[in-house]
């Protein structure tokens, strides 16, 4: 895509969603808050509970005092990795987002890289962990296959060149996440719901290589038998706007 000419960006807010990551969380916080602040980048971390039956909450209270930047909320709706991306979206303060796992899976580093792509014009930055300069590090067999199928279907259907489309760590600025509302997927499909609307509705966008490591704590989150009748769900409802809508929810 072309890169328009877009205004200057004044604050990154990362939103995290947690559930029971009282293991993972605080390390999560400070390591991406320090390499923030090394590299001059303005921030908020937006950290949210979604409904956790740890020390989570609390760990991120006790947490705030010395962070200044850190903001934990607290979904008090219905739980779901997406409702809470979406809460946490909803509170963003930033004119730029950044959203993060809780297990440091993600690397810190390529946040920083997000922010300055968005900040050469582009609307949205999508990470690719299967590019070159990318990688993945004790990645589930299992998983891996099934990332590596889902994802070509989703290259075939919207005839993109996008090739990890599924992973939620990606980069978007405020008008993207404004002009994709009202997002409706309540749990994982939300990963895919956001970068494809982005897509489909005309947004600019570029790929940067990232890397991606298993969790070392905690349990990870993501019931495959659960969530493939929910992908297929929200990526049929966006090819239908793809090629039924006629433009109707296209950036101006």
């Amino acid at each position: 895509m072309t890169v328009e000419n877009s205004s200057p960006l004044q604050l990154l807010s990362v939103v995290i969603p947690a559930r029971d990551e009282e293991g993972c969380i605080c390390s999560t916080v400070q390591h991406l808050n320090l390499e923030l602040r090394l590299q001059k980048v303005p921030h908020e971390i937006i950290v949210v509970d979604d409904g956790s039956s740890d020390h989570t909450w609390q760990l991120l209270q006790d947490l705030q005092k010395n962070l200044s930047e850190l903001k934990p909320i607290q979904n008090k709706g219905l739980n779901g990795f997406g409702r809470a991306i979406i809460c946490g979206l909803d509170q963003m303060t930033g004119d730029a987002v950044v959203i993060m796992m809780a297990d440091e899976s993600d690397d810190c580093r390529d946040v920083v890289r997000y922010w300055q792509e968005l900040n050469l014009g582009y609307d949205c930055v999508f990470g690719s962990r299967f590019i070159k300069g990318g990688g993945t590090i004790d990645y589930p067999l299992l998983k891996y296959v099934l990332n590596r199928l889902a994802n070509f279907f989703l290259k075939m259907l919207f005839r993109i060149r996008l090739n990890d489309t599924t992973n939620a760590f990606k980069a978007y600025r405020r008008e993207v996440i404004d002009g994709c509302r009202p997002l409706i997927a309540p749990h994982f499909n939300l990963t895919v719901e956001l970068p494809l609307k982005a897509i489909v509705r005309g947004f600019s966008w570029t790929v940067i290589p990232i890397t991606w490591r298993n969790r070392r704590s905690g349990v990870a989150k993501l019931k495959i038998k659960e969530m493939g009748s929910r992908y297929l769900f929200i990526c049929l409802y966006i090819w239908l706007e793809k090629y039924l809508s006629r433009g109707d929810y296209r950036k101006c």
